[in-house]
């Protein structure tokens, strides 16, 4: 499997595609088709439950676009730039961290000096892959969409957002009073972000716009081990991949804290977390490791950090950052807008500090298309292997014919099960093909409607993994989908058919 099949589906099945396409769009823009806007609001929702409802966190929804100060605040006005290099030839732009990737095989930590950079490029002979004439000198390109407020230019300045979390940071003491909350408390918030990228790339890995879900948990800093949540999943084994130790292994967050891998309980506690979320996606545990950033990778403003990425055929891609930010958020935004942002807890008034789970919706999606994606040299046909949770339809009734009233009576278990599942009715073509399309778009299980069920109203349901199918009652179909969805074997469920 490669990038190409699943975009090439991606497509044609209506999941993604690039944006204003027929108007000839700039790279990094893609819109999502109905099957796509469905796949991406599950994972969305299932990150709300699992992350914001279940820890209890607060969520909030703010703007796009954010006053420059903010961003000053930040340090995005000043810093948040990438490498970029020309051609001297052809004049086309290359960032130049990727480019030396991609040619040398060399990779380059972000915070690397231009002129190192520049050394690379020259040590390794590397030239433009436009047109090979020489490169220019690396310089830093800030990411930042800058806009007016205002109808004349003598207005504010103001960007759109690169990240989710300034408005969280700006609106904390808002949020810690209004709700009378109390730390350690949650905020978190799922929405847009837009980053001038110099080379969009690979689909969903690299756009200009693009969905996060961010929660920062800010806490008392002298209180990072007394977390009472550590002992539900103190046993819980994480695939660490330390500066330390060099490798991935499996270690409890019990032992990661006692061994100083990990610089508290409450770290550990939402590492364990993100792991667990990404599983529950249908990403398999050994496909998952969190990568501690070296001194080089890691945000100037983060203790410690580490990378959730998830192995694909395109190797290791991240899909979570996980930041221990310190005070420096809430001091900076302190030191521009000269409010006070510190709290009083016990007796003392301090500035907490902040650990951040930065997610990636997209590319989280697209990961998980290509961990569900099989081949299907067995069955005939390509297919997705979703979740029950997150796939964009639970199931699909069709009628065994399109004749006889099988269709009337098909049609009424359509209705039946809308009430409680995400559900579509299709009697186009054989009954093997319209098979093989549900399975091609990862729907769990198909129901069936034949001449038996004329007779005595029973049913049949076929598991898109298995292709196995049983016969049940149409009264006890939605009990028999949500056990079958839950986790039950198919074959414990009713009359299995040979």
């Amino acid at each position: 499997m490669n990038l190409k099949k699943i975009m090439d589906i991606a497509k044609r099945r209506g999941f993604f595609y690039p944006g204003s396409e027929i108007h000839g769009a700039p790279a990094g823009f893609w819109h999502y088709g109905p099957l796509g806007t469905t796949l991406k609001r599950r994972i969305e929702e299932a990150w709300r439950d699992f992350i914001i409802k279940e820890e209890g966190f607060y969520e909030v929804e703010g703007t796009n676009i954010m006053p420059e100060r903010v961003f000053v605040a930040s340090g995005h006005v000043k810093s948040f730039a990438d490498p970029l290099i020309q051609c001297i030839k052809c004049k086309s732009l290359h960032r130049a961290d990727k480019l030396i990737e991609d040619v040398a095989g060399v990779f380059v930590p972000e915070r690397v000096s231009l002129e190192k950079f520049d050394e690379i490029i020259k040590n390794n002979l590397i030239r433009c892959p436009s047109c090979g004439g020489e490169l220019g000198e690396t310089r830093f390109f800030n990411m930042m969409f800058k806009l007016n407020v205002g109808p004349t230019e003598e207005e504010e300045f103001a960007y759109l957002r690169p990240e989710t979390c300034q408005t969280i940071f700006v609106d904390f003491l808002q949020v810690y009073r209004s709700m009378r909350a109390k730390l350690p408390m949650g905020i978190a918030q799922i929405g847009r972000s837009f980053r001038n990228e110099i080379s969009p790339r690979q689909g969903l890995l690299r756009q200009r716009e693009f969905t996060q879900a961010e929660a920062e948990i800010f806490f008392n800093p002298e209180k990072i081990d007394d977390f009472s949540s550590f002992e539900e999943l103190k046993d819980f084994k994480l695939n660490l991949h330390t500066l330390e130790e060099g490798e991935t292994r499996k270690v409890t967050l019990e032992d990661g804290v006692e061994k100083g891998l990990i610089k508290g309980r409450l770290i550990a506690y939402y590492l364990a977390k993100v792991q667990k979320f990404i599983i529950s996606l249908g990403i398999p545990s050994e496909a998952i490791r969190l990568r501690e950033q070296t001194d080089e990778e890691r945000p100037f403003y983060a203790a410690q950090a580490f990378d959730c990425d998830v192995e694909t055929p395109l190797g290791w891609v991240e899909v979570v950052a996980n930041h221990y930010r310190t005070d420096y958020d809430l001091t900076s935004h302190m030191e521009v807008s000269s409010r006070d942002l510190r709290v009083i807890e016990d007796g003392k008034k301090f500035i907490p500090h902040v650990w951040e789970i930065s997610q990636g919706i997209d590319r989280t999606l697209l990961c998980v298309m290509m961990n569900g994606y099989r081949e299907g040299d067995e069955r005939g046909w390509e297919w997705f292997a979703f979740p029950p949770n997150i796939a964009p339809f639970q199931c699909a009734t069709f009628p065994l014919v399109s004749k006889d009233g099988l269709p009337e009576k098909a049609n009424e278990v359509l209705h039946l099960l809308r009430r409680f599942f995400d559900v579509y009715y299709d009697k186009s073509g054989s009954i093997g093909k319209r098979y093989a399309r549900a399975d091609e778009v990862g729907v769990p299980a198909t129901i069936t409607c034949d001449y038996q069920t004329l007779e005595d109203d029973t049913i049949t349901i076929r598991d898109r993994d298995s292709m196995s199918q049983v016969r049940v009652e149409i009264e006890t179909l939605p009990q028999a989908l949500l056990k079958f969805f839950g986790g039950e074997r198919l074959e414990t469920l009713g009359e299995p058919l040979q």
